[in-house]
């Protein structure tokens, strides 16, 4: 009786926090850090979020080195702004799970109401503030990514008008 009245307490170190793994995605989805709390180190996608991650962060050196005008940069900035946005969409994804899925899923050996399932403030703040930074992730990458495509475009048509 007490193995399953211990197992069902938040202090249980085998429980993964809703809440932990939201602000997780939220503050450092980008590199994984979600996927290597839920998961840990041996998962192949925690390490994969990195990578466009990289290249993003190497499309905004590349703008501060070189300019805007660095045609690789287009490229590679948006990758910023995507990981960003699936990095807090994923946090959102992790808030609204009810806690009955998020125990199936991640808290197999618990009880279908134990308390890392539950949402309190600090979800909705996690929720909250994904909603927000998701959105200027991606609209900014968008933005951006448009922007000099079409100013591109609108260079090339002068050099052949000319």
């Amino acid at each position: 009786m007490t193995s399953t009245l211990t197992s069902s307490t938040p202090s249980h170190p085998k429980a993964k926090s809703k809440t932990v793994a939201a602000w997780l995605a939220l503050t450092g989805g980008v590199f994984g850090w979600h996927r290597l709390y839920l998961y840990g180190w041996q998962d192949v996608w925690a390490w994969a979020h990195a990578i466009p991650t990289a290249l993003g962060l190497w499309g905004v050196d590349r703008v501060l080195t070189y300019g805007q005008d660095d045609k690789l940069s287009w490229l590679l900035l948006p990758l910023l702004g995507f990981s960003i946005a699936v990095a807090c969409l994923t946090a959102i994804v992790y808030a609204l799970r009810t806690p009955e899925q998020w125990n199936a899923w991640h808290n197999p050996t618990l009880a279908h109401d134990a308390p890392a399932g539950h949402t309190n403030w600090l979800t909705i703040g996690a929720i909250v503030f994904a909603l927000m930074f998701g959105a200027i992730g991606l609209m900014s990458g968008l933005a951006f990514g448009f922007q000099r495509y079409f100013e591109y475009q609108i260079e090339e048509g002068l050099k052949i008008s000319q």
